[in-house]
């Protein structure tokens, strides 16, 4: 099996596990719709990194629940929601140009042109790595369409 097959074979069983709850599929929310599993959303930016937020500072946006390192990153976020705030609802960016939502690892990510993309894991990244332009166009054809269909109904 090649690489790219596994990959593929990958995103499917992955979308038959479904994450997103019933309340909003146009967001990838976790329990008490975390967004981003916890993680800030600003210092992926202002660090360009993967940093674990704190139940201290947590901010709210269109339903989902944000938590920050710092007051600070809340008060950026709080300030600029949109510029924060991950593209395709918080899932796979290479998910969605497959027509697809699929979970996402919060240490897979990339920022481009000032957006936060997250990816399922290390190697769907780097698959989607090879070509994010293309990647992104796909993805953002295919958004408009899957935005608000959950999951389990994009098998």
């Amino acid at each position: 099996m090649t690489s790219f097959s596994r990959l593929i074979f990958s995103l499917i069983l992955v979308a038959w596990s479904g994450t997103a709850l019933a309340g909003d599929v146009a967001q990838n929310l976790g329990a008490g719709n975390v967004a981003i599993k916890g993680y800030d959303p600003v210092a992926y930016q202002t660090q360009n990194a993967a940093v674990q937020g704190s139940d201290a500072f947590v901010a709210e946006h269109n339903g989902a629940t944000y938590h920050f390192a710092s007051a600070a990153n809340r008060d950026a976020f709080q300030a600029s929601p949109e510029k924060y705030a991950p593209a395709f609802g918080g899932y796979c960016a290479m998910g969605v140009a497959f027509g697809k939502k699929f979970d996402v690892e919060p240490t897979a990510f990339r920022v481009v042109d000032g957006t936060l993309y997250l990816n399922l894991n290390s190697d769907v990244q780097s698959r989607w790595l090879q070509d994010v332009p293309g990647n992104l166009e796909k993805a953002s054809s295919n958004w408009p369409e899957i935005a608000d269909k959950a999951p389990v109904d994009l098998r």
